[in-house]
């Protein structure tokens, strides 16, 4: 049967009634009727040739006005349709066509549309804000991950009161919690009204309230599949959400593919068909998700979990091949006229990763002559340590450096006083590249236990008029949190490793950036670094 009337709701059955059952015999699809030649549809169906050009020549037409993209123009009636005594049936009597000039395209939305859309969602804080050129995008879906106690939830529910506030601050719209872990903590939302100062200053009517917040439990995958598939789009559509916040994404998959992979017995065979199965649902997960943003033009924020990243070392020769293998056959790091030809990654990746130099380059003084060849013969109890990096550029293992937020620290900042690497070793954001496929937007979080003395961020009034400086806090054992745009459709990625991430804290209010006048000065390991707002490392 053919999808005509799916595709087009609107298209003109009456005047075509006597052809659609000829496309109905011969399963001739929308598809068919737009990319075949009229003569070949005509001769599936045994239709007339005018009848088959007539009908294509409607379904495009229909087509065109369903997507606005030329202006609709006065119906004519077709040549075809005129008697055998028409002028269009004696070539004799025709004349040349009048070439008419195409009229102009016109799309659905134009640059001065697009810009006249763009809304985000503040973070409640400036230096935030500007980390994300104005807050998180309307239109999008956006990741927010990292480890545990990192600050994802508090990030989240700033911006369920945020996306109330009117423009260009927020949307002026209500919002939707689903949660797969705990219930909404509507404790914690009350004491962020009180305390933000943004909010106090608003009048009661533009106030964020929490009668606006719509929240919901999803315990497992299935009722998570059901609530997002037929109960948020109503809600959406009746509402008028502008915010719907997924907290998280990865949990109830991972109870439910993990646990099927560790209960079954059988084969690897099985555990590949549990793989292809969750990303089917990954993909139509993001594909729904990506619908409801686009369609009613609001933003979709989902947390995401991490797993620890282990490398390996796949080239370090074994101990037996390095004692007899001679040093000039031994692999030497490609030199950069040598990479010409490869991808830009591999370009990218010799500039992050770039070995340091050999000890043998700079002998000392106490070096033998023998050792001050650029690559001495190693001993039987000495293997050498390959390059840092020594993978191919197209392998997942080198890509996923770029996109998951953990790996692209040159090694050479991982040494300096300041750590500028994301701590806690490597991790990797749940779900994989699959779900990675399906954001617009991933923003990663760190924390790290740091021993700090600060300088409160707003002085008393009586130090601030006598012009002396504040006495510095001291401080035990606490967290420093860092904020970092991994990818994002509106703004560049803050850098590799943490130098452009955006130090911030967790108070009464919300989120806090530590920019401006706020100083804080970190101890690692002994060592004293003051640092600015920004979290770049002196």
């Amino acid at each position: 049967m053919t999808d005509l009337l799916r595709v087009l709701p609107n298209f003109p059955v009456g005047q075509y009634a006597a052809l659609l059952p000829a496309l109905d015999d011969d399963a001739i699809s929308t598809c068919d009727l737009l990319t075949l030649d009229p003569a070949d549809v005509a001769k599936r169906t045994r239709l007339p040739l005018p009848h088959a050009r007539r009908l294509c020549a409607a379904v495009l037409r229909a087509l065109h006005a369903d997507l606005d993209v030329f202006p609709p123009a006065p119906a004519a009636k077709p040549a075809s349709d005129a008697g055998p005594d028409h002028p269009r049936h004696h070539p004799e009597e025709q004349q040349p066509p009048v070439p008419v000039p195409a009229p102009p395209p016109s799309l659905r939305n134009t640059a001065a549309s697009l810009a006249a859309r763009w809304q985000t969602i503040t973070t409640l804080d400036p230096a935030l804000d500007r980390a994300l050129a104005g807050g998180i995008p309307a239109g999008y879906v956006t990741e927010i991950t990292g480890e545990s106690g990192a600050g994802k939830t508090q990030f989240l529910l700033s911006l369920l009161l945020a996306v109330q506030l009117p423009p260009p601050l927020g949307l002026g719209r209500p919002a939707l919690y689903v949660s797969t872990e705990a219930p909404l903590s509507t404790r914690r939302l009350a004491q962020m009204l009180a305390a933000n100062p943004l909010f106090r200053r608003l009048p009661p009517a533009d106030r964020p309230s929490l009668d606006r917040i719509i929240s919901t439990v999803t315990p497992d995958l299935e009722s998570q599949d059901h609530i997002l598939t037929f109960q948020v789009p109503v809600e959406v559509a009746r509402r008028g959400i502008g915010l719907i916040v997924l907290d998280s994404v990865a949990a109830n998959y991972r109870a439910e593919f993990d646990r099927s992979a560790a209960s079954s017995t059988s084969s690897s065979s099985r555990q590949g068909f549990n793989m292809g199965a969750r990303s089917a649902e990954l993909v139509r997960l993001g594909m729904h998700l990506r619908d409801l943003a686009q369609r009613h033009n609001l933003a979709v924020v989902v947390a995401n979990q991490v797993a620890d990243r282990f490398t390996s070392q796949p080239h370090i020769l074994p101990s037996t091949t390095v004692s007899k293998t001679p040093a000039s056959s031994l692999p030497r790091p490609r030199s950069p006229r040598h990479q010409t030809q490869e991808s830009p990654l591999a370009t990218r990746s010799a500039t992050i990763h770039q070995p340091p130099s050999h000890p043998s380059h700079h002998p000392q003084p106490n070096s033998q002559p023998s050792q001050s060849h650029n690559h001495p013969t190693p001993s039987h109890n000495q293997t050498p340590q390959p390059p840092p990096n020594n993978l191919p550029p197209l392998l997942l293992d080198h890509q996923q450096n770029f996109f998951t937020g953990w790996g692209d620290t040159p090694p050479s900042h991982s040494h300096s006083h300041y750590p500028t690497s994301p701590p806690g070793g490597l991790k990797t954001p749940s779900l994989g590249l699959v779900w990675t496929t399906q954001l617009a937007a991933r923003i990663a979080l760190f924390r790290r236990p740091v021993a700090r003395r600060y300088q409160p961020l707003r002085p008393p009034p009586h130090e601030r008029q006598g012009g002396g400086d504040a006495a510095a806090g001291v401080g035990g054992s606490g967290w420093e949190r860092r904020m970092k745009v991994v990818f994002a459709p509106h703004v560049p990625e803050s850098g590799p490793g943490l130098e452009g991430a955006v130090g911030f804290e967790v108070w009464m209010g919300g989120l806090r950036g530590l920019g401006g006048d706020a100083e804080v000065e970190v101890e690692v390991g002994g060592v004293e670094a003051q640092q600015g707002g920004k979290g770049g490392g002196t």
